[in-house]
């Protein structure tokens, strides 16, 4: 709840910011007849709207289980994240169509510096949200979020090249602007493709192996477990959920049920994102093998 509530407040916060930043950009876009800063704005204006669905999601992901989602909710945020990469692609398809009408229609860019002020203001609006919303998605766990947050940061280079085209044409190159608006476009789609494999990898429960080595790690060095195996993590929403079997000594239920409750609290120190982890209890292979030739030694003896 804490989690998605940090979420919730990042999102309004990233969206007043987007907002304004593209209301300045858009009274500036009036004045220029800038199509690269157009194509920044309405990029800007689209990054914004993604606030909406993750908005959603959080919200969504707060609700309990239920016996048709026993997992609860918390893949919204994932299906939000598709829908953030059809908003953002739909930007960048527009952004290039104005590009190439320009190209066709030529149309005089007035006020130079006023265009390179719009740029830096779309530079120093998407890296503010972009360094909020970062530090909070890590913080909870959220990969949409931080996704949307490394896109935020791309974005603010994106609006420093509305600098260059504005340098272009007070240099007596007009046609750098409509050509700068066409090179943001194919980057965003460009850009776009990390943000899709990171949330494709999210939906097909692709896992950072670094989070299992800490899980193995922490499982591993639980007094009397003598061995890890079958480690199994998985995001829903920004929680993790998983699974793993130690193998141990002990030939007492007792004792080994308090060796794996004293695994899961050390799977959770390790990984403050973990809500459900289940830990089963095995004995060792070693031991089992042992077992096994005293035995049959016995009967050979007898």
């Amino acid at each position: 709840m804490e989690a998605s509530t940090a979420g919730v407040r990042a999102l309004k916060i990233s969206l007043l910011i987007l907002l304004a930043t593209t209301i300045l950009q858009a009274v500036i876009v009036a004045f220029t007849g800038s199509i690269a800063l157009l194509a920044d704005t309405i990029h800007n204006f689209a990054d914004a709207l993604t606030a909406v669905p993750l908005w959603i999601a959080f919200m969504l992901g707060r609700r309990v289980a239920t016996r048709r989602y026993t997992f609860g909710f918390g893949r919204a945020e994932d299906l939000a994240g598709m829908f953030i990469v059809f908003v953002v692609a739909l930007s960048a398809v527009v952004a290039g169509w104005q590009a190439i009408d320009r190209f066709i229609n030529p149309r005089p860019v007035e006020y130079p510096w006023l265009l390179m002020a719009a740029g830096l203001i779309g530079f120093l609006g998407n890296e503010a949200v972009a360094i909020y919303r970062i530090r909070v998605g890590r913080r909870i766990g959220s990969a949409a979020l931080v996704a949307d947050g490394v896109h935020a940061r791309l974005d603010g280079f994106t609006s420093l090249s509305v600098v260059l085209g504005a340098i272009g044409v007070l240099l007596g190159f007009p046609l750098a602007d409509p050509i700068i608006g066409l090179l943001i476009s194919v980057s965003i789609m460009a850009l776009l493709w990390g943000t899709v494999r990171s949330i494709g990898r999210r939906l097909m429960d692709g896992i950072d192996p670094d989070l299992i080595d800490r899980a193995e790690h922490a499982l591993e060095h639980t007094p009397d477990v003598r061995a890890v195996r079958d480690v199994r993590l998985r995001w829903i929403g920004h929680r993790l959920t998983g699974s793993a079997t130690i193998e141990l000594d002990a030939t007492d239920l007792n004792h080994a049920s308090q060796i794996a409750q004293h695994a899961t609290e050390h799977a959770h120190e390790a990984l403050r994102n973990l809500d459900e982890f289940t830990v089963t209890p095995a004995p060792h292979s070693g031991s089992i093998s042992a077992e096994t030739h005293h035995s049959a030694g016995t009967q050979k003896s007898g």
